[in-house]
């Protein structure tokens, strides 16, 4: 039996220069092919076209698909051109960075439900949500056809809002993408000051976070239109303050270790607070930015796992820096980080909520002093974590078969130990 050209529909965070973002849909891609082979027809929508050739390159067989801000038209429409519609962004029941990324995710599963066209949720994140968006997620998730959840924790806070859709538990399928053997040590090669070792710092501004809908607003607030930051002269002032005590950290590892400081931007919309950062440190010329803005998910991955130590707000800084085994600390406002440092074993000791960042300086000295206190856990962390990373494709080839008539698996099966089934 031949398989017909399957048009699938990837319904995620793409473009927005966001390196776990474009690891998980290169590595989602990457399964597709594997399990469809080179023919299936790949449609990818995008707030930024632009940003999103930067990594992925058009085809017959593969459509950017740029569609507006206000997206429910376009949606619609490109869910009625498909047979198979992929949520593949990791936060898609979370509203932590504002709600109407949620509801791009929901109304693209709803309108798959109406159409009859299978919908399948690929490891992917739950939140805490405002009363109203659980409502929604319930309402919406529960006829989703499958959701893989990336932790169990994603999925007892679904089944906690009343969602009663099939859900398995494997893991983030960022664990599955590797960088090009050629960017291996790049950092060092590229910045020699990196070659004494580097400390590197994921740091996120939640102050300018949920975004919201307004008819219009100050530019340099705007995400994109209608989308808005939140700001006020408080949230500009925590601000100031989050970047002074991280600016004094760098500082003071410059000063104690001779290590670099790399300022990672994992999104572009980091690079105000890496700047911040930097423009408060007395030893400036030893730090350095990097930022998704101009380096691909292969780079950045090679830089995260050539570091000494890592801070981060960022969830995909912590987990493609995992195969590295590097040690790290996070600063997390929502329940991505709290939970991955669970799953690793590592959460009471090195995990800090904002209001807890005058605590972060005495955790990166003592780190700094004794990375084993993280080693042996990381490891196996690691190892755990990829093992479960690996049932994704599988279970994206079952589900294929079960849903889509006249469908065959072109690939081989994954070896490994069988995902959490609930």
């Amino acid at each position: 039996m031949k398989n017909k050209n399957i048009q699938i529909l990837m319904v995620g965070y793409n473009g927005a220069n966001n390196t776990g973002a474009e690891a998980l849909l290169l590595s989602d891609i990457k399964d597709v092919r594997s399990v469809l082979g080179e023919k299936a027809q790949i449609t990818v929508p995008t707030l930024n076209a632009t940003n999103l050739r930067r990594y992925l390159t058009e085809s017959p067989a593969l459509r950017i698909a740029p569609i507006p801000t206000l997206f429910f038209s376009s949606i619609y429409r490109l869910v009625r051109e498909s047979d198979l519609v992929l949520l593949v962004e990791g936060s898609t029941y979370m509203d932590t960075w504002g709600s109407p990324l949620l509801w791009a995710f929901l109304w693209a599963s709803d309108c798959a439900r109406r159409m009859g066209k299978p919908c399948l949720a690929y490891a992917v994140d739950a939140g805490t949500l405002k009363p109203a968006n659980a409502r929604r997620v319930k309402q919406v998730a529960s006829r989703t056809n499958l959701i893989i959840t990336r932790n169990e924790s994603a999925a007892t806070r679904l089944r906690d809002m009343g969602v009663t859709a099939r859900i398995v538990t494997t893991a983030d399928n960022a664990l599955n993408f590797q960088p090009r053997s050629a960017d291996e040590g790049w950092l060092s090669r590229e910045w020699t000051r990196a070659a004494s070792g580097t400390i590197g710092i994921a740091a996120v501004d939640f102050n300018l976070f949920p975004a919201v809908m307004r008819l219009w607003g100050p530019r340099e607030d705007c995400y994109k239109w209608p989308y808005y930051f939140s700001k006020s002269p408080e949230r500009q002032k925590a601000s100031d303050k989050t970047a002074r005590t991280y600016a004094e950290i760098a500082d003071r590892v410059i000063s104690r270790t001779g290590k670099a400081v790399a300022l990672i931007c994992m999104e572009q919309l980091d690079e105000a607070m890496a700047y911040q950062i930097k423009k408060y440190m007395a030893h400036s010329n030893d730090a350095r930015i990097f930022s998704s803005r101009d380096l691909d998910a292969s780079k950045m991955t090679s830089l995260l796992r050539d570091l000494d130590l890592l801070v981060t707000s960022r969830f995909h800084a912590g987990v493609l820096s995992l195969a590295g085994s590097v040690p790290q600390i996070a600063v997390g406002h929502d329940t991505r980080l709290d939970t991955l440092y669970r799953d690793l074993g590592i959460r009471d000791e090195w995990f800090l909520r904002p209001e807890e960042l005058s605590l972060l300086g005495e955790r990166v000295d003592r780190l700094m002093k004794c990375p084993e206190l993280q080693k042996g856990k990381l490891e196996r962390g690691y190892e755990q974590h990829l093992s479960r990373a690996r049932q994704n494709r599988t279970l994206l080839s079952r589900f294929i078969i079960e849903n889509i008539p006249g469908i065959k698996h072109t690939g081989k099966p994954v070896k490994g130990e069988m995902a959490w089934a609930t």
